[in-house]
């Protein structure tokens, strides 16, 4: 779970409340369909009620949260088809993050995407909870994406904010064979070869979407439909 008590960091507290309701959204802190309290995230994440609430109608613009006149605001259902579609539109647009990252990345860049590797092994190591090593995970992908392009990197940031499955894939039972493909793609980042950068990516995208659909209780159950995506 997200800790307020550090406070927001210097930037706008609307942004940065958005992004503690995405993370808590993808480590399934907050769950589909679950109505959403603001005076209990504005206590978690140590803010006052309106940058929540402000926080709330951006996620809605971008679809991940959903207003009804009765329940008031949710985490957007899915149904199982809205998932398979994200997940692969997801291995299209990351699999061309990851190749054109590897095509410009720094070697400060390299440095971060390591870190961020080692992040998830030492947790995983640790034994850290699910919800731990599904943040950790994001943070892997984006310190990768960032090295492509500001346009390809809010693509891929889109549809993540689009995904909100009931619960994440990071268990115990799954972690180790997740950060087996991290390795492959952070072996090909590290051998400058971006072909082998996205068609990795890819497939470890396509390896989630079948742990997910192996695992009833991992697959989404919600009452959107495919039309959910017509923004995109």
């Amino acid at each position: 779970m997200t800790n307020g008590n550090a406070g927001p960091p210097p930037q706008s507290r609307t942004a940065w409340v958005a992004e503690r309701i995405r993370e808590d959204v993808a480590a399934g802190t907050l769950r589909p369909g679950e109505l959403i309290k603001q005076t209990v995230l504005a206590k978690r994440y140590g803010v006052s009620a309106t940058p929540v609430r402000e926080a709330l109608r951006l996620l809605e613009a971008d679809g991940m949260v959903v207003y009804s006149a009765h329940k008031g605001a949710t985490v957007r259902e899915m149904t199982p088809e809205t998932a398979a579609d994200l997940y692969r539109l997801r291995a299209a647009v990351e699999s061309v993050a990851a190749g054109m990252a590897v095509e410009r990345m720094s070697p400060e860049g390299l440095r971060e995407v390591e870190r961020r590797h080692g992040e998830i092994r030492r947790a995983i190591d640790d034994h850290a909870p699910a919800a731990e090593l599904s943040l950790l995970n994001k943070r892997f992908h984006f310190a990768l994406y960032e090295q492509s392009s500001p346009l390809v990197q809010q693509y891929a940031e889109a549809l993540w904010v689009r995904f909100t499955p009931p619960a994440t894939i990071w268990t115990a039972e799954n972690a180790e064979a997740l950060q087996r493909d991290h390795d492959g793609i952070l072996d090909a980042v590290r051998s400058r070869d971006a072909e082998a950068a996205a068609r990795l990516t890819a497939d470890h995208i396509k390896h989630a979407a079948a742990i997910r659909d192996e695992h009833p209780e991992l697959r989404a159950a919600g009452a959107q439909d495919r039309e959910d995506l017509a923004g995109i």
